[in-house]
């Protein structure tokens, strides 16, 4: 058998290439929709992908599992669980517990383990061609190297029918991780101290609290290392769930959109994606006067400090799906994106990030700033924060973040919460924005200038204002 983990840095996701070597046959669990290194897996070790599943229902980044089946003509197979309200809404074959895939020696057994969403599946996957039983369980959003998936986040990010649950807005987050407890004692703690576990995602992903660095784990390991076993093995639900709920972190706004389309179906753009034009900077500078078009700035926020594009959205390199998912809401913002590049393959590593979370409006790009509109974001001093004393102070970080120590009289609102709740913000308004570094910042400045609002940034966010001595609340 062939296993391999595919990991996307920029969301903290994993996908997992199976194969069997003696039929050449392979499946891919979990999908993204860039599938180049899935094609690149399959031409490297002579296989044909004939299989793609996916553990659960997405909320952090858009599924490519209909794009890689449209692609391969590869069988799909979708979980059946979880009630009406949790149907997937396109075509595949559907699993319920205890149902298997077999390609060749390998067989993937689905196991209904609820909590973190309805419908959500491990896969338990036997080596058949060396053992008779599960080795490897793919644990999708349930179980975390060091953590679990959390229960929250349909009354996070959509109050529950937004993405798929029912109609009445109530609080499901208690019933959800009673459930989880019950997956992890009925379902996890069950197997052998030898089954390798491999989770969806890493640290830095907010479908947990504290997700491990690791990318994989065991059973045993979990039992002996993890925060929660000792709940399950006392019988100790009422603790379990006040333990699991307390401090989940701010989730993105953009994961109630991921919640719907991955339900109902995502678009699908094709394999291979067509090449990216150059586009003239005076086609670019008329789109932006219109509106019609906003220029993407992939450069570091000092960089954007010294110049940029009017109206351009900074979306750093190698984190350009994660701010793409704060800063644009393609159900509301139709301009085309216009990516800054150093070239044609620069560009296209961009798109390609932006698509795993349904940003798929791209026309183009370009390779300077040349004939373009430009400006300097404007920016203050923290010593001199005391001149914007009529401006809203808007810290941007996460909750645990301001908790620790703010600026005084700062307002707080997560980054990836911002351009959906713009109706707390002064209109049109001045506004200092501030995070840590000043990163988050530049990305959530920039996304408010696109749209009119008038922003100034503090000079190093709130490490800057602390080595100045400047009180704290």
């Amino acid at each position: 058998m062939l296993f391999e983990r595919i990991y996307d840095y920029d969301l903290a996701h994993a996908s997992y290439f199976i194969g069997c070597q003696s039929s050449s046959e392979a499946i891919v669990v979990d999908p993204s929709r860039d599938l180049r290194p899935y094609f690149e897996m399959a031409d490297q070790h002579g296989m044909t992908i004939v299989t793609v599943t996916e553990t659960h229902i997405h909320a952090d980044y858009l599924s490519g599992t209909r794009e890689l089946a449209a692609a391969t003509g590869a069988t799909v197979y979708l979980s059946d669980e979880g009630g009406e309200d949790w149907r997937y809404g396109f075509e595949g074959e559907r699993l319920r517990h205890g149902d298997t895939i077999e390609l060749g020696n390998v067989r993937l057994e689905a196991v209904h383990t609820p909590g973190h969403t309805p419908e959500h599946l491990m896969f338990l996957v036997t080596d058949g061609a060396f053992a008779d039983e599960p080795g490897y369980a793919l644990t999708g959003d349930f179980v975390f190297c060091g953590d679990l998936g959390r229960p929250d986040l349909l009354d996070e990010t959509a109050g529950g029918s937004d993405s798929g649950g029912d109609d009445s807005g109530a609080d499901t987050r208690v019933e959800s991780a009673g459930q989880l407890f019950a997956s992890l004692r009925e379902h996890f703690l069950t197997l052998p101290d030898h089954v390798q576990v491999f989770p969806a995602h890493g640290a830095g992903s907010a479908c947990g609290k504290s997700l491990g660095a690791l990318p994989s784990s065991s059973v045993g390991y979990e039992r002996k290392f993890a925060w929660w076993p000792k709940y399950v093995e006392n019988d100790d639900e009422e603790g379990f769930i006040s333990e699991l709920l307390d401090g989940q972190p701010d989730a993105p706004a953009y994961f109630g959109r991921m919640k719907r389309q991955n339900r109902d179906g995502p678009s699908v753009l094709g394999h291979p994606l067509p090449e990216l034009p150059e586009l003239p900077a005076e086609e670019v500078a008329s789109g932006i006067d219109s509106g019609d078009l906003v220029v993407v700035d992939p450069r570091p926020a000092d960089d954007v400090h010294d110049g940029t594009v009017d109206r351009a959205i900074n979306l750093p390199a190698g984190q350009a799906g994660t701010y793409a998912g704060w800063a644009i809401d393609p159900e509301s913002d139709t301009r085309g994106l216009v990516l800054l590049a150093e070239d044609a393959e620069a560009a296209d590593e961009l798109r390609r990030h932006v698509i795993r979370v349904g940003v798929d409006s791209t026309r183009g790009y370009v390779t300077s700033t040349d004939g373009l509109p430009t400006f300097r974001p404007e920016t203050v001093d923290p010593n001199a924060l005391e001149a914007h004393e009529h401006a809203m102070v808007l810290d941007v970080r996460a909750t645990s973040e301001y908790s620790d120590g703010h600026v005084p009289g700062a307002t707080q609102l997560h980054g990836g919460q911002v351009m959906w709740e713009r109706d707390e913000l002064p209109d049109p308004g001045t506004i200092v924005t501030y995070c840590q570094s000043g990163t988050r910042s530049s990305v959530v400045a920039s996304a408010l200038r696109s749209v009119g609002y008038d922003v100034t940034e503090l000079e190093g966010s709130y490490s800057a204002w602390e080595e100045a001595g400047l009180p704290t609340e």
